[in-house]
């Protein structure tokens, strides 16, 4: 199995107006990752924090959109949204990551907001 320094995407694509990234790489993995889903688990320090203790939980983005996509050097990209959003800066192993274990890190996520009170 390929390590995520070695797997480079082959496509990076908006789909359904903004509502959906789809990720491929080179190893013939591919991921359609939701805006919302994206969007709160951004990498940036104002949701990740700079520990897991300072983690932020957003809720409300349901209906949020990715409006661009940038290259970051050659090892990711910055997605800003149509919340404002711009952040987060999405390395190729993250994108992956997020992809690979999507419906892990989804339950957890929604495990938190429902504890919080929040909704999607």
């Amino acid at each position: 199995m390929a390590t995520a320094s070695t797997v480079w995407p082959t496509e990076l694509r908006l789909r359904e107006g903004g509502r959906t990234l789809a990720v491929a790489f080179d190893n013939g993995e591919r991921y359609e990752l939701d805006a919302e889903y994206l969007r709160v688990e951004s990498p940036s320090a104002e949701v990740q924090g700079h520990s897991p203790e300072q983690r932020r939980w957003v809720g409300g983005k349901k209906n949020v959109k990715i409006r661009e996509i940038s290259p970051v050097g050659n090892y990711a990209a910055r997605i800003a949204f149509d919340d404002g959003h711009d952040t987060g800066i999405y390395s190729w192993e993250t994108l992956r990551h997020l992809g690979m274990h999507r419906d892990e890190i989804w339950a957890h996520y929604l495990s938190n907001i429902s504890a919080r009170g929040m909704t999607r």
